[in-house]
C-alpha cells in the first residue's frame, strides 16, 4: 500500500524538507502541497489522502482550524475515511495537545523532528486510516 500524504506549511523550505524525507520512501507518495490551511482543505476535498502533515501557524486558516475542518468535512468523507492529521509546531508541544485532540489530530510533533521519527508517525497515522477502512 502506498501512503498518500499532503504537506501544508507556509514555509516553502519546510515543505521541501518534509518532501525530501517522505519521498525517500517507496511506500509514501506526496499528493499535494499547500501554503495555508484553506488550500489544504481544498486539496483534500479533491484528492483521497491518508495523512496530512500540517503546520500549526499559517496564514488565512491555521493548522488547528484546518485540521478540524478536514476531519469533519462532508466532501472529504465522500472520498473515503478522513485523513489522519499530523500537526507540526515550532512552539512548545504541551501548549497545543488538548486543542489538537479536540480538532481530531492524530499526533502533534515538533517541526525539528528527526526523519526516522517523522516516517514512523506518518506510517502510524496511515495505519490508523487503513484500520478504519477494514
Amino acid at each position: 500500500m502506498t501512503i498518500s500524504v499532503l504537506i501544508a506549511d507556509d514555509s516553502r523550505h519546510q515543505r521541501a524538507g518534509w518532501r525530501m524525507v517522505l519521498e525517500s520512501q517507496a511506500d509514501i507518495a506526496i499528493v499535494g502541497e499547500a501554503g495555508d490551511g484553506a488550500r489544504a482543505l481544498a486539496l483534500v476535498r479533491r484528492t483521497p489522502t491518508d495523512v496530512v502533515l500540517i503546520d500549526l501557524h499559517m496564514p488565512r486558516v491555521n493548522g488547528l482550524v484546518a485540521s478540524e475542518r478536514i476531519t469533519t468535512d462532508q466532501t472529504v468523507s465522500e472520498l473515503g475515511p478522513a485523513p489522519r492529521i499530523v500537526l507540526a509546531t515550532a512552539l512548545d508541544l504541551d501548549d497545543h495537545v488538548a486543542e489538537a485532540a479536540r480538532a481530531g489530530v492524530f499526533a502533534v510533533v515538533h517541526k525539528d523532528i528527526d526523519p526516522e521519527s517523522l516516517l514512523e508517525i506518518v506510517r502510524a497515522a496511515a495505519a490508523a486510516v487503513d484500520g478504519r477502512r477494514g
